[in-house]
């Protein structure tokens, strides 16, 4: 784990400027765009496309770095370790932006955005980590085209709803075998 933080660090053009995962940068910007357009949309179709188009060309650009992140992180070990990490300090660094921009720009709704925004990463990154670790959403060498990826998006969703009950029922079941 820490030698994938080091690495980022040390070399950030090659693991998040040549890395940048356009993949992660085109499915949070469509998302969050329509996120943030529902959310403000009390505030007026002029301030709701407003805040939407703000979130569109934000995420845009910012995504693909957090996405670079993720997959670097995703072949990290402990696993639980590199799950912290995403979930934990990309969050930080991304919604305080996040924030600062819309606020800037004057987004309405500014709370109930960023807040929905969060649920939304909370979701979101353990899922492109989940997926990533099995080889989907991820770009460069050994990575497949997106329409593959979207393919398997669904099922990957599916298994990672159930990842955590099935862990859990792996572990009750353990203990039960040794009472």
């Amino acid at each position: 784990m820490g030698s994938v933080l080091r690495s980022l660090v040390r070399d950030p053009v090659r693991h998040l400027v040549l890395r940048w995962n356009w993949k992660a940068a085109l499915m949070s910007s469509l998302f969050r765009a329509l996120l943030f357009l529902c959310v403000n949309l009390a505030a007026g179709w002029p301030a709701a496309v407003r805040a939407m188009s703000t979130e569109l060309v934000f995420r845009f650009t910012t995504a693909g770095f957090y996405g670079a992140v993720t997959e670097a992180l995703a072949a990290a070990r402990p696993a639980w370790a590199a799950t912290a990490a995403a979930m934990i300090l990309l969050p930080c660094m991304n919604h305080s932006l996040e924030f600062f921009v819309h606020w800037m720009r004057g987004t309405p709704n500014l709370a109930a955005s960023i807040a929905s925004s969060v649920v939304f990463t909370a979701i979101s990154t353990a899922f492109n980590l989940y997926a990533m670790q099995r080889g989907t959403l991820t770009v460069g060498e050994g990575s497949r085209p997106l329409r593959h990826d979207l393919c398997r998006v669904v099922p990957l969703f599916f298994s990672f709803l159930i990842a955590g009950p099935r862990m859990i029922a792996r572990r009750f079941c353990r203990e039960e075998g040794q009472i």
